[in-house]
């Protein structure tokens, strides 16, 4: 296959986990630097599991991501129809391509059998496997005589197809990630393909697809792993060629001790999925939360690839010029909350004032204040620094549009001297004398006041911060006071001395 086609398929069944985001990013970065077709097939083979507004869901949220299908559902193709279920007709053709080769067989057992059969393995300390080692000896077309299985089809009663593994035979393949892999057949079940409800499994439908679809290389979680050997078989039954394989490293959780999941995200306080999910049990997303989508696919990208330097802010371009599946490791990747909230501070700091001041804006007019553009601007570029997320710039500002209404009183008893009444006083003179009353001027005349009178600067710098702030917080005082200007610099230093002063 000379044309690099690659498919993300996911299955309708809830919000879409960040490790499902990851190996369609995987999948598109790789398509992209190759030139290649990035596709997104709906996997909804399983009816049962079937989630209303999931479908959407995942196409919004590849949307939000900036991971564009080429083909699809909503895009069209030559290749469609993308989602399964409008693609029932095609399979069991390829069933019976199956039966007819010798490949597959009729099972007929009933789930009332087969569970009395795992229970009885279960009192031996055995597991139950459908396989070589009991397949005659159970209720399909291999046991039973022609004439018999054929009876029962024409009385409809209920079947499933399976495949018929080898027995005992070692199957080699290749793993792009993983190296040469070799897996015994005697290890195996008779999987079933394609089920009493008129359904074909996911293996028989994700074989099919793949090869209809012509898709060159399979990227996908190491979940899948353990299928790989009989989607390798059916391939060689068919007797198509298997496009190449990679399995990506799980994400783990924060400690590193297993899967990552809604449950860790819930109790440490952080989203797992990329979007707010609305139905039945919600869920937060990164969106919602306050993430850049490029700072999100950022970290995604990173959480098991290795570019093979120290660079770790990459634009989506830059990814894909980057990207190798080569550099995917092996091992889990340990997802780090604090890592992704890290991620999103550089892409906000990295924002132009006038970009982070049109995004604070509707923040700002909530909390019942507006700015002018400019000096909006210059707010934000004071603090920006200091936040993660646009939504946390109010926490940062509040005190330049309310001058406090209290006195942080650890900060009192740390900051107040005996002589800070004196000096403010002092000091609001100073200032009252200054017409220039930019942050580089007014620091000058009060710095050379301060010279001059032999003051421990720290002394009055945080005594004048606690009556213009309120606390121990903020940007540069001489900011501040530029800011919030002259007559309210005054105002808050009378506040101050009449509240706190003694």
């Amino acid at each position: 296959m000379s044309q690099v086609r690659v498919r993300f398929a996911p299955s309708p069944t809830g919000p879409l986990h960040i490790g499902g985001v990851r190996t369609a990013l995987y999948n598109y970065l790789f398509a992209k630097k190759n030139n290649g077709t990035f596709i997104l097939r709906i996997e909804d083979t399983d009816q049962t599991r079937f989630v209303e507004g999931a479908e959407k869901y995942i196409m919004e949220s590849l949307k939000w991501c900036g991971i564009i299908v080429d083909e699809g559902i909503n895009e069209g193709g030559n290749y469609g129809p993308y989602r399964q279920s409008d693609r029932k007709s095609l399979y069991r053709q390829y069933a019976d391509i199956l039966l007819e080769k010798g490949y597959a067989y009729y099972a007929f057992d009933t789930p009332e059998q087969l569970d009395a059969l795992r229970k009885e393995s279960e009192k031996e300390h055995k597991t139950f496997i459908y396989n070589a080692d009991v397949r005659e000896k159970l209720n399909n077309s291999i046991s039973l005589k022609e004439s018999e299985w054929k009876e029962k089809l024409n009385r409809g009663e209920n079947y499933v197809i399976r495949y018929k593994m080898p027995q005992n035979e070692d199957i080699n393949f290749e793993d792009i990630i993983r190296g040469k892999i070799v897996v015994n057949t005697s290890t195996l079940d008779d999987k079933v393909l394609f089920k009493s409800d008129g359904m074909p499994t996911y293996h028989l439908a994700n074989i099919v697809d793949d090869h209809l679809m012509e898709i060159s290389h399979v990227i996908r979680g190491e979940e899948w792993l353990p299928s790989l050997p009989l989607h390798i078989m059916l391939y060689r039954s068919f007797g198509w060629q298997a496009p190449l394989f990679a399995h990506l490293p799980l994400l783990l959780k924060p400690d590193g001790k297993g899967k990552l999941s809604k449950r860790d995200g819930d109790k440490m306080g952080f989203p797992v999925f990329p979007l707010f999910w609305p139905y039945g049990e919600t869920a937060k997303g990164y969106r919602e939360e306050g993430y850049y989508p490029e700072a999100f696919v950022n970290m995604l990208a990173l959480l098991g690839w290795n570019p093979g330097t120290e660079k770790e802010i990459f634009s989506l371009k830059e990814l894909i010029d980057s990207f190798s599946i080569e550099r995917v490791g092996k091992s889990g990747s340990r997802f780090d909350p604090e890592k992704a909230k890290w991620f999103n501070h550089q892409y906000l700091e990295n924002r132009t004032d006038k970009q982070l001041a049109s995004e604070f804006k509707e923040h700002l007019n909530a909390h019942g204040y507006q700015v002018a553009d400019d000096r909006l601007e210059a707010l934000v570029g004071l603090v920006k620094m200091r936040v993660s997320f646009v939504k946390d710039l109010w926490d940062q500002v509040d005190f330049f549009f309310k001058a406090p209404e209290t006195y942080d009183q650890e900060a009192i008893k740390k900051r107040w001297k005996d002589d800070s009444v004196k000096q403010l006083s002092e000091l609001k003179t100073i200032l009252e004398k200054i017409d220039d009353f930019s942050s580089s001027r007014t620091e000058e005349a009060v710095m050379t006041w301060i010279g001059e009178k032999g003051y421990n600067t720290g002394a009055v710098m945080n005594a004048f911060r606690l009556v213009i702030v309120g606390a121990s917080r903020g940007p540069h005082i001489f900011d501040i006071t530029s800011w919030i200007g002259k007559e309210e610099t005054l105002r808050r230093i009378d506040a101050g001395l009449s509240s706190i002063g003694r």
